[in-house]
């Protein structure tokens, strides 16, 4: 069933009513103004006015709104929008396969099952009434110890949101033995997020803190995730041997031209290694197009959008003053911009 096509329709619908409604409250404030200014003319209490002048002045409003003509001003809109709209039933009957019932297979299904994973779908979205109805509805109290799992389960995410780990940890500890049964790396990532918040304190007793944190609760686990913790060393070397050839040719082809190879600051030309070398985004400025580089690196500006060092001092005029931000409105200042670190 392909609905794509439909919601497109749909999306044509919704944005030529939105144009028509804006042109209908056009119009009606407009008719709306002009029977003001009539009737404040016919009610001034400075000037009675005759009921000769009165029924001139409704004259001169019919006129006004003859020549407005507001009828005629609504009826395009709303032809436009009848008949995108009559089109939109008959796409319908096209995206939907109205033969669905020919895939259809007599099937024995264990309802039990099929109750306890709708219940379940319920309690995993925090629908804990939904799920405690389906469950009575179905007979099945048993189903109920369900909801108790479900229940921890959204406490530990709200603490997570909340910066706060230390209930996943507990729980982790409790059912460590399934989870490495499932080949679950959940401890591991668990303390890496707490080293990581750790240690952007930025402090040196931060610091120190994130490094007794690792040695306590990291350190145990490279005995089970040896190939989490790899060798920086072989790692660099390893990839050098990958981008090696690349860099060879590139030597060759400088020297043959006389171009001096050590005095590049950048390479010309990408040297592409395999995924598990690429650790690292890869930011272009979106105003000069240049890849962010050591002298030229990624700086965030207070509206979280991000340009290259070089952009933003051009656009500050070596920052001396402020600048207006090319994606939005915003003004910031160099001073306001922070360098960024992939």
């Amino acid at each position: 069933m392909e609905l794509s096509s439909a919601r497109d329709a749909f999306d044509r619908v919704a944005k030529k009513q939105k144009l028509s409604s804006s042109k209908s409250q056009e119009v009606i404030d407009q008719v709306s103004h002009e029977i003001e200014l009539a009737l404040e003319k016919i009610q001034s209490v400075d000037h009675l006015i005759p009921p000769d002048d009165q029924k001139a002045i409704l004259r001169q409003l019919k006129h006004k709104l003859d020549t407005m003509s507001p009828l005629i001003q609504l009826e395009g809109p709303h032809k436009d929008v009848n008949g995108t709209l009559a089109k939109y039933p008959k796409l319908l009957d096209k995206s939907l396969n109205a033969g669905i019932s020919k895939a259809y297979r007599s099937v024995d299904f264990d309802f039990h099952i099929v109750n306890q994973i709708i219940a379940c779908h319920f309690y995993r979205q925090g629908l804990f009434d939904l799920g405690d109805c389906l469950i009575r509805e179905a007979g099945k109290p048993e189903a109920i110890s369900l909801k108790s799992q479900f229940m921890e389960l959204g406490k530990i995410l709200d603490a997570i949101k909340a910066r706060n780990i230390e209930p996943a940890l507990i729980w982790v500890s409790k059912n460590l033995e399934k989870l490495r049964q499932f080949g679950s790396k959940l401890d591991l990532k668990l303390h890496s997020m707490q080293f990581m918040e750790i240690l952007k304190g930025g402090g040196r007793v931060d610091t120190l803190n994130a490094l007794n944190y690792a040695k306590t609760h990291l350190s145990p686990l490279s005995g089970v995730y040896m190939k989490e913790f790899q060798d920086p060393l072989c790692v660099t070397i390893a990839a050098g041997i990958e981008g090696l050839p690349t860099l060879l040719k590139l030597a060759n082809v400088m020297s043959a031209k006389k171009q001096e190879w050590q005095a590049l600051k950048q390479l010309p030309v990408p040297v592409d290694l395999p995924e598990e070398f690429q650790f690292h985004s890869i930011f272009v400025c979106p105003v000069s197009r240049d890849q962010s580089s050591e002298e030229n690196p990624p700086m965030l500006m207070p509206c979280m959008h991000v340009l290259c060092k070089q952009s933003i001092m051009k656009l500050s005029k070596s920052s001396s003053r402020s600048f207006k931000c090319p994606n939005c409105p915003a003004e910031a200042s160099f001073e306001q911009c922070k360098q960024l670190f992939f």
